[in-house]
């Protein structure tokens, strides 16, 4: 049975230079007035969660952010292209992050997919940044399909099996990322977890939280592929 590795994008593929917070943050900016909390940690969140909670501690309510969610995210869509695209900033892919990319999509027994709380539009304009074509991810789950990352494991096993044609057990998904979130929100399905520290997290941070393997980064193909296969 096939293995669908699921990569977190943000700190696990690739930094975006902060393209993605000074985009979300002039969002919120011209559609609440508000920039939120500049101690307000993104990594981890959905994209619609940041917005959530940094405006519900800007005072807004519920009510209020659901009626300007897709007015803000639009808006964050429209400066992130301007970041990247434009040319203000420069993503660059984490060290080992092409080649393993290519060794799960060539391989036999695995199948190359995203778990990410990018929205679907902006996890391509990320990729695209650093030459990752994202249709090269032949599944995954995004941001923008539920605000709370641990919704989310589901949906990708959903869509495996639907592009496997057979049920697919949770073990046999396994989220690579680099924040305490990813190694937690598969844990619903039976999902592996193996973190790597090329974010805001420490090696030992993240082994805090019991991932099946943790890494230093990504440089070491053949050591991460046997983490995959193992797990």
């Amino acid at each position: 049975m096939k293995t669908v590795v699921l990569f977190d994008i943000d700190g696990t593929l690739l930094l975006s230079n902060s393209a993605g917070r000074v985009a979300m943050e002039a969002a919120l900016l011209e559609t609440f007035g508000a920039r939120g909390p500049s101690a307000y940690r993104y990594d981890g969140k959905t994209d619609k969660l940041i917005v959530r909670e940094t405006m519900r501690l800007e005072g807004f309510t519920d009510a209020e952010i659901d009626a300007r969610m897709d007015v803000v995210i639009a808006r964050y869509l429209e400066g992130l292209r301007a970041e990247l695209e434009g040319g203000r900033r420069a993503a660059y892919a984490l060290p080992g992050v092409h080649r393993l990319v290519d060794a799960v999509e060539a391989a036999d027994d695995l199948v190359l997919g995203l778990l990410t709380g990018n929205v679907v539009e902006g996890a391509g304009v990320k990729l695209r940044a650093v030459a990752l074509a994202p249709e090269r991810f032949v599944l995954g789950a995004f941001g923008s399909d539920h605000e709370d990352r641990p919704q989310l494991p589901p949906i990708a096993q959903a869509r495996a099996q639907a592009h496997l044609g057979h049920a697919v057990p949770g073990e046999r998904l396994v989220i690579i990322g680099d924040t305490p979130a990813d190694v937690h929100c598969g844990r619903g399905v039976g999902a592996r977890a193996i973190g790597v520290a090329t974010g805001g997290y420490s090696v030992a941070e993240l082994a805090a939280h019991d991932p099946f393997a943790t890494f230093d980064d990504l440089q070491d193909t053949t050591r991460v592929l046997e983490a995959i296969r193992d797990a």
